[in-house]
């Protein structure tokens, strides 16, 4: 199982939106669960976000052709992530380990925010990050981190709702 190795230049204007509401061009779609859904008009896509008890982002959405979805972990603590740089990462989510490449984000995201994105074509993935309560990441030159997933069946959830409402 692997993730796409692919970059997509609509997916740096997604995320850039960490910190979602800063930015006029989202709109506050609801939430649930601990995560918020916006609206991206000029992608006229959706994505969930949510922040933990350390003021790391976590965000999922879709790609501008919505072909390819994208999971992006932020954080305020120091990193070595590079803009633009490129490394192996592995993904637990249950039993089902995937690997694949993250791109660095540093700089053309909310202010003090640096990490990282991967993308992926395998809706195997969305299904198992409905399920499980944690993700584990292992990135290949930092240290792994455990993502909170609580909460993300609903969010997905509505985050489909939004993307339907979207394309009406």
């Amino acid at each position: 199982m692997t993730f796409m190795k692919t970059t997509a230049a609509a997916l740096v204007a997604t995320i850039a939106a960490t910190g979602a509401m800063a930015e006029s061009k989202f709109t506050h779609f609801g939430s649930v669960e601990g995560w918020n859904v916006f609206l991206d008009h000029e992608k006229n896509s959706c994505m969930i976000e949510t922040k933990d008890d350390f003021d790391n982002v976590i965000q999922m959405g879709l790609t501008a052709d919505r072909s390819v979805g994208y999971i992006g972990v932020f954080t305020k603590a120091e990193t070595n992530i590079k803009k633009g740089q490129k490394e192996a990462v592995a993904v637990l989510l249950g039993e089902n380990l995937y690997v694949g490449e993250a791109t660095g984000m540093r700089g053309n995201i909310t202010k003090d925010y640096t990490g990282g994105y991967v993308l992926t074509d395998d809706p195997e993935i969305v299904t198992a990050i409905q399920k499980e309560y944690t993700m584990a990441v292992f990135p290949e030159k930092e240290y792994g981190f455990i993502v909170d997933l609580k909460g993300t069946y609903k969010a997905i959830e509505m985050g489909r709702e939004c993307n339907s409402k979207a394309m009406q």
